[in-house]
């Protein structure tokens, strides 16, 4: 039994499996480029999906199209959109530069589908002329490079980083009233309250969560209308601006037309500014999950002053061993989006002329970072943050037990007999108390009026 049919593109005939639903140029990327285990993201060709019906609702309109071949595609493109096809996708990242055997993979599949509904010939709706119409792969992969960024940021990882931002704020609200030794340099420093460190967790992200609303609006220009230049060859000149339209209508999103089509093909400015608020709240996590691991370590060697939920054996060799996982997961996952920052930053830095051809891995890494993002988020706040809780006993003992209090005494006395104070406790491992009334420099009701850390904070 033959399990392949002939596909036919400019270069002759391929084979190509018979239950596969793309076509030959999508078989020849796949043979020609097996290239690690990276795939094209699914929302990018999701991207692309609604390019495509949009495509063909404009050009029908445009009177460039029939209803039936119209309807067919449209047809098509929604059995993309909801992910019955995926399988249909198999394409690497490691491909031509321009996206165009994604976009090909992407015509090929919707015209052989959408020629199945319409039960006709094979070639009644062709993935160039009717799907690919009015169209390039140099404007409409990166149109849907921003389709799909857009979405992703908009609707997974700003509404990640909210949850996790109320629950530090949760967080803040309850252990507002525990003083505690504040640390500088790795040192101890003067007090302040658990909730007031907690705030400034908190104030990260609800400033990152500013910075990426802010940059996202940028992705809302696509470059579709540009064709293969930036000229708009072979399309109308009205294409551009109803298929951004359309695409709003179906997303919910305010995507418009790019004014200038020659920057939209060749810079990827707006992903490296929307990836560099990324990296900012990815530079955050690391503080947040570092702070975290730190401040629960021990549980007797260590800083104690938090407790962390006990998710699973911390050691292969040591029973009884609780490890912060997931606060490093959450460092990883931030060590990995600072290089795929570096890698976007490059990769948009090589628009040669009129176009860029690092597309594939541009969009590849930043889909990468907004998913690991999401994910890392989602799961130290179901399974730390939430479950985090104050060890007020340890905390007590460190604010009882610290040095730094003697500051309060700086007003009084001067820093230079404040600074003896302290050192003379240290050398003598006495309490601060002990130091002080030693030095004759201060009385024991002075002491108790000045140095008091509920007045430090």
């Amino acid at each position: 039994m033959n399990n392949f049919r002939i596909e036919k593109d400019t270069l002759g005939e391929v084979k190509v499996p018979v239950e596969m639903l793309w076509g030959a140029q999508t078989e020849r990327s796949k043979q020609n480029f097996k290239i690690g285990l990276e795939k094209m993201p699914l929302e990018v060709v999701y991207g692309l999906a609604n390019v495509k019906r949009a495509a063909a609702i404009v050009n029908h309109k445009l009177g460039k199209l029939t209803e039936r071949k119209k309807a067919a595609i449209v047809m098509a493109a929604e059995e993309v959109l909801q992910g019955k096809l995926n399988h249909h996708f198999p394409l690497s990242v490691w491909q031509t530069g321009s996206g165009t055997q994604t976009n090909m993979n992407v015509n090929e599949v919707i015209a052989r589908k959408a020629n199945e509904q319409l039960n006709g010939s094979d070639l009644e709706i062709h993935p160039n002329d009717d799907v690919n119409m009015s169209q390039s792969s140099n404007d409409t992969f990166p149109t849907a490079m921003h389709i799909a960024a857009y979405t992703e940021v908009a609707e997974k990882l700003i509404p990640a980083l909210q949850k996790l931002k109320n629950v530090i704020q949760e967080k803040e609200e309850a252990y507002k009233h525990i003083i505690k030794i504040g640390r500088t340099h790795l040192q101890d420093a003067t007090p302040l309250t658990l909730g007031q460190e907690i705030s400034g967790w908190r104030a990260m992200l609800e400033k990152d969560e500013r910075m990426l609303t802010d940059a996202v609006a940028y992705l809302l220009d696509l470059a579709i209308g540009g064709t293969a230049v930036g000229t708009g060859i072979n399309a109308d000149d009205a294409f551009g601006t109803e298929v951004a339209k359309e695409l709003s209508n179906q997303t919910g999103f305010a995507f418009q037309s790019a004014s200038n089509k020659f920057h939209a093909l060749t810079s990827h400015d707006e992903i490296v500014h929307v990836h560099g608020a990324m990296k900012a709240l990815a530079a955050d996590l690391m503080k947040i999950a570092n702070d975290v691991r730190w401040l629960a370590s021990g549980p007797r060697s260590g800083i104690g002053e938090l407790t962390i939920p006990a998710n699973e054996p911390g050691s292969s060799i040591m029973p009884g061993k609780v490890n912060p996982t997931q606060s490093e997961a959450l460092t990883m996952i931030a060590c990995q989006v600072f290089g795929n920052d570096a890698t976007i930053g490059f990769a948009a830095s090589q628009g040669n002329f009129e176009l860029n051809v690092f597309k594939p891995v541009i969009i590849y890494n930043f889909i990468q970072s907004v998913q690991l993002l999401t994910d890392g988020m989602n799961s130290f706040n179901e399974h730390c943050m939430k479950g985090l809780e104050a060890n007020e006993e340890v905390i007590k003992d460190y604010v009882d037990q610290s040095l730094m209090l003697v500051t309060a005494l700086n007003p009084y006395i001067g820093y230079e007999k404040a600074a003896e104070i302290a050192k003379l406790a240290f050398k003598n491992n006495s309490s601060l108390k002990e130091a002080a009334l030693a030095t004759g420099y201060i009385t024991d009701e002075q002491y108790e009026e000045w140095v008091n850390p509920s007045k430090m904070v």
